[in-house]
């Protein structure tokens, strides 16, 4: 009676929400368990990190509000193309918490975690960060091997005074993450195209290009970086080197974001970043067909998630599914495909 009840209470919230891809090896930390915006204060040395933001990453005491709990963390500027003067005026941050929260807190579990922030302080900045937090949903409905992201209004305190109140996302940690889903981590160097699960690879591939992102590689790292760039790598224990998945991150390159400060990648030749350049492996291909027909079956879902966004202005929405609608032309038959993707594979 019990299994039947916990089923049918199952059945239940899955027809209530929003069809995300649903993790099945393990359980989803607080923070993640709800999409409801969290309301959020953060208090502490925000305008000095900022103004430092590009020449230092430094932690510094502050503390962080929500729920009605309140934690002394540190806080520290991160990224890099957000982080120069010239790109934003607001970093991204990284919010630690030195003293682990309990298993009644809401960010139980959490030891470091990464917060997506507005670049300036004005409304156009926050519906970039919507835009940004929209990549994560759509990669959600396509696999649970995905990171979750959490909004958030937030409230910056520095010396009593109001600093701004803008949007912002939380994103899971990739070690969570991994343990979600019942596997672990890869912190390794460069690795060979041969670790990875090629429909894992073809699957991500074929999304970077739905979301026009250009900006990333499932085998590099960057100098002095564990692989991958802008990318996590999965597998069955942290010693696998075969059957890795590759875990995408960090969308505000993507054209489907079209972040004031993203710009085209110049190795590629393209003068936008809404410019669409398919950079799956060529070996892959046999199996894009079917990653394809996938997409294709989730078209309606991912157009419902869209719409769904919250705070997410009429305009926002349309320029979304506008820019997702010339995805599905590009593969809308074989000959396109042929013409548009594997005809640019690498």
């Amino acid at each position: 009676m019990i299994r039947l009840a916990s089923l049918t209470l199952a059945l239940a919230l899955a027809l209530a929400a929003p069809a995300i891809a649903q993790d099945s090896e393990g359980e989803v930390t607080p923070l993640f368990a709800s999409d409801e915006t969290l309301e959020v204060t953060i208090t502490g040395p925000v305008g000095h990190i900022s103004r430092r933001a590009q020449r230092s990453t430094d932690p510094y005491p502050a503390q962080i509000e929500v729920a009605g709990e309140i934690h002394t963390i540190t806080l520290a500027a991160r990224g890099k193309s957000r982080r120069k003067r010239e790109n934003c005026r607001f970093p991204p941050l990284r919010v630690a918490f030195p003293q682990k929260p309990d298993e009644n807190s809401l960010f139980h579990r959490q030891g470091s975690i990464k917060l997506v922030t507005h670049c300036r302080d004005r409304d156009a900045s926050e519906q970039t960060i919507l835009r940004e937090y929209a990549a994560y949903r759509l990669y959600n409905i396509v696999t649970p091997e995905s990171l979750k992201v959490r909004l958030a209004r937030i409230r910056y305190m520095d010396e009593g005074e109001l600093v701004t109140q803008r949007l912002g996302f939380f994103i899971e940690d990739g070690d969570d993450a991994a343990r979600r889903l019942g596997r672990k981590e890869i912190d390794t160097s460069d690795i060979s195209v041969s670790w990875l699960d090629q429909q894992d690879a073809a699957r991500y591939a074929l999304f970077q290009y739905m979301i026009g992102n250009t900006d990333w590689s499932m085998v590099l790292s960057p100098e002095g970086d564990d692989c991958c760039h802008n990318s996590r790598l999965f597998g069955e224990d942290k010693a696998a080197r075969r059957s890795l998945t590759p875990v995408p991150y960090d969308f505000d390159n993507a054209g489907l974001v079209d972040a004031t400060y993203a710009a085209p990648n110049a190795q590629l030749g393209t003068h936008s970043v809404k410019t669409r350049v398919y950079r799956g492996f060529c070996t892959f291909n046999g199996l894009v067909a079917a990653e394809a027909e996938n997409l294709r079956s989730l078209r309606g879902e991912f157009e419902a998630e869209l719409t769904r966004i919250p705070h997410a202005d009429a305009r926002t929405k349309s320029a979304m599914a506008s820019y997702l609608a010339g995805f599905f032309e590009d593969i809308a038959s074989s000959e396109s495909m042929e013409r548009k993707l594997f005809r640019k594979c690498r």
